[in-house]
């Protein structure tokens, strides 16, 4: 194969890092590699032999219409790239990759093989009403079936584009995200960094409204001897630290900004937590896992049930399974239960310790990433098959 990986940026971030993962693993395989962004963050290694190519350097804050009407302009400068570089597939990861890149076929007498990669649950990521959303929901209902296939993170995700976005089922995949565990297994913890006088919680995660850090806040808000360290940045810091002074939490809460590296903080903490609103399969919480970290995370869809094998979902109580807790979405006062239901019990604590380090190995990145070099190499079989 001569392929690209198409993203918006190699920022800090889930889809980000399972790029960062992709490269060198198809490169050592003997195939092709070229990497494609919009914007010329790059927090992740790149390979030195592979080219990394810009189909523009856009800013973050663009406005959303100018974003949109360029999206043919920015499909044909990518035709012609993927003409000069003799493309046989293209996989792009993200909601504006992925348009460009379903759009790229119709400048292209001899498209590649395009496989588009839906990292969230679409209809809760694009069903807040506003302008933005339902431009969104346009765009994945006319573009993504016109895609060879669509993957992905979570069966969860895959089920929400088949049933909402008319998307044919035997042209999709589920591929769950990778996860490094000799790399992290690697890395140390930092040392003397947490006062063991509190039960130390950390997150880690874009400071964005769907992440709902303000849910953690007011939980903790609730639940003395606890501090939470915020790892991420994004528009709503400054709104966040202002919570935290209005709920004169400044002694108990701390903002770390992002780090590479979050593990050496993940691995010296007492307890993951995770207040999201939405996902498509959150890496973040693979990654806690593997630092040895019990889970308390929203079970918000999707990702968090599948990762912890939630048997009975309810919206009344805490959920326990072996590897954490999980509470109704946006639920302030299960939160800060499920926080003291720790802080209480340190065998459970303890227990689910143990159990993550064995549950993590289902997504070793090895296996997983096997699995998308032969979806990629399928494409043409599976199309061919389902016409």
């Amino acid at each position: 194969m001569t392929i690209a990986l198409f993203i918006y940026s190699l920022a800090g971030g889930g889809a980000e890092r399972v790029v960062s993962y992709l490269l060198p693993y198809l490169k050592s395989n003997g195939h092709t590699v070229h990497l494609v962004l919009m914007n010329n963050t790059i927090s992740y290694d790149v390979p030195e032999d592979i080219p990394v190519h810009y189909i523009e350097k856009s800013q973050a804050n663009e406005n959303g219409i100018f974003k949109l009407v360029k999206l043919p302009y920015l499909a044909y400068k990518y035709a012609r790239l993927s003409k000069k570089l003799k493309l046989t597939h293209s996989f792009s990861l993200l909601s504006r990759p992925n348009y460009v890149n379903v759009l790229m076929r119709y400048m292209n007498k001899r498209p590649p093989k395009i496989i588009v990669s839906e990292r969230n649950y679409a209809s809760m990521q694009y069903g807040y009403g506003d302008a933005q959303s339902k431009i969104n929901n346009i765009l994945v209902k006319k573009l993504y079936p016109k895609a060879d296939f669509v993957i992905g993170n979570s069966e969860a995700n895959v089920k929400d584009l088949i049933d909402n976005y008319n998307i044919k089922p035997e042209l999709t995949g589920v591929i769950q995200n990778p996860i490094d565990i000799d790399k992290i297994d690697n890395i140390e913890q930092k040392e003397n960094f947490f006062d063991p006088a509190y039960f130390n919680m950390i997150t880690v995660g874009r400071m964005e409204v769907v992440k709902n850090h303000k849910l953690l806040l007011e939980a903790i808000e609730k639940v003395p001897k606890v501090r939470l360290y915020l790892l991420g940045r994004g528009h709503l810091q400054t709104e966040l630290k202002q919570l935290v002074v209005d709920l004169n939490l400044e002694d108990r809460v701390f903002f770390l900004g992002f780090d590479n590296n979050p593990y050496q903080y993940l691995k010296a903490a007492d307890l993951f937590v995770f207040g999201s609103n939405h996902e498509g399969f959150p890496n973040v919480l693979l990654e806690a896992m593997c630092c040895g970290l019990p889970i308390l995370t929203t079970n918000c869809k999707s990702g968090p049930s599948e990762i912890m094998k939630l048997d009975e979902p309810h919206e009344t109580e805490i959920m326990q399974t072996s590897y954490g807790i999980l509470t109704p979405v946006g639920n302030v006062d299960l939160m800060a239960k499920g926080m003291t239901y720790f802080l209480e019990n340190p065998e459970y604590l303890k227990s689910c310790k143990t159990h993550v380090l064995e549950r993590i190995k289902d997504f070793s990145k090895e296996g997983i990433l096997k699995s998308y070099e032969l979806a990629l190499s399928k494409v043409i079989w599976c199309k061919h098959l389902n016409r």
